[in-house]
């Protein structure tokens, strides 16, 4: 494991919640943020794609990241997800991420137009780094199947020598153990934090030497990954992530944000949380019951909201 790593361990990609006009629930949002910290988080990824963030305009986003931080919501724990396809808006919502006191920031590729070369990468990169300035860490967000825009070794390589001790890490949502194992393998030694995206892969990329995970079931499974994360050498560890990764099949054997929703509507009784922007969906109650069968058959206990 990385020994500085600013999120080390388990970090929920946290829902939002909303209320009936699809404006969010701060105080609802805030409640859940809490409960995940003291149900084993170690971190928050707020406004990433379990978060709904490509739906809320870039006022809603900073709303939401000052929203937080007003209720309680330790800023040092939130690794806000502030990547878009406009650099400035990027930059914007990177900087007021570091002024209300985030180390680090979660930064999607420009991802409307595809196929981009390396080159224009970096350009991009460098650009919104360059002009961010101060102190916060980027993160990469590697997620190819929703951005279409997969970031290489070679490419990781190049934008780290251009940019040293600015970028400190990677989520990597592609997966495939095999491509989060490439980045453990090029860059934990020198400190970068790789972040599993799924479940499955938390205790085997931990025994290579990544930094934890950064995942959506970890909204109502971050218990279970706490136990992994404390206990990755040992048996211990390897029976919760057998229960980790059976929660993880569960979750997404259904629409993923939807059912999450469903889950936490139900774990605190209540409703307001099935709510969600189109184009996105409830879940019917035919999916909303085989959620939950094959949820519960996981073998979780679910800790119960405040």
């Amino acid at each position: 494991m990385v020994a500085d790593a600013i999120y080390g361990g388990v970090n929920a990609a946290v829902l939002t919640p909303m209320n009936a006009d699809f404006s969010v629930d701060l105080d609802r949002m805030a409640a859940h943020c809490k409960w995940l910290l003291a149900n084993g988080c170690n971190g928050l990824g707020v406004l990433g794609t379990t978060g709904e963030a490509n739906s809320l305009g870039i006022s809603e986003r900073i709303e939401v990241l000052e929203g937080l931080v007003a209720r309680g919501v330790p800023a040092a724990k939130m690794m806000p997800g502030t990547g878009t396809t406009a650099i400035s808006d990027t930059v914007l919502l990177t900087k007021q991420a570091e002024a209300l006191g985030c180390p680090g920031a979660l930064l999607l590729p420009p991802f409307y137009y595809k196929n981009p070369s390396d080159d224009g990468l970096l350009a991009y990169f460098n650009e919104v780094i360059q002009r961010v300035g101060g102190s916060i860490k980027v993160y990469l967000y590697n997620f190819p199947q929703q951005s279409a825009v997969p970031f290489s070794v070679g490419f990781l390589e190049r934008l780290l020598k251009a940019n040293p001790g600015k970028v400190k890490g990677i989520k990597d949502s592609s997966g495939s153990y095999e491509n989060g194992l490439s980045y453990v393998e090029a860059f934990a030694r020198d400190g970068f934090e790789v972040y599993a995206g799924d479940d499955s892969l938390l205790k085997p990329l931990l025994e290579k030497g990544s930094a934890g995970c950064i995942t959506a079931a970890s909204n109502v499974n971050c218990s279970v990954g706490a136990v992994v994360y404390a206990n990755w050498k040992n048996d211990k560890g390897a029976s919760a992530q057998e229960v980790l990764s059976a929660t993880l099949k569960a979750v997404i054997s259904v629409p993923l944000i939807s059912g999450l929703k469903a889950l936490v509507a139900r774990n605190t009784g209540d409703q307001r949380w099935l709510t969600i922007r189109p184009p996105h969906l409830p879940l019917t109650e035919a999916q909303t019951s085989a959620l939950f069968t094959v949820f519960d058959a996981s073998g979780i206990t679910l800790p119960k909201a405040a």
